[in-house]
């Protein structure tokens, strides 16, 4: 994964909206949850919601299937986990005893 398209990602999450929405599809599962339940449960107009979700789209963390009337959106988990891989990809690689560490190592976080 390519750091820019990984940005743009998690650029989208830094929006309280979404990062709501991001939420409720984790709990909804491969199953997926309507447009019109997202609504409900966040309390938020229609257009707005519509936005939201496109920008999600957009940068691949959602689709969107229709059943019949009922538009149900699904979240991309095969694109989280990717974005979550490239996240802790490097995780504790300064622990290698090769690497010269320029401070001490955190506890308690307090780097």
């Amino acid at each position: 994964m390519e750091l820019e398209f990984a940005a743009a990602q998690l650029a989208e999450l830094g929006h309280s909206t979404r990062l709501a929405i991001f939420r409720l599809l984790v709990r909804a599962g491969r199953s997926g949850i309507s447009v019109g339940d997202i609504q409900s449960q966040l309390d938020i107009p229609g257009s707005t919601l519509s936005h939201h979700l496109s920008r999600m789209i957009k940068v691949g963390l959602m689709q969107q299937q229709r059943d019949g009337r009922t538009l149900f959106c699904c979240l991309n988990f095969q694109v989280v986990e990717s974005l979550m891989a490239f996240l802790v990809a490097e995780c504790c690689a300064a622990d290698n005893p090769a690497v010269i560490r320029a401070q001490p190592e955190c506890k308690s976080g307090s780097c």
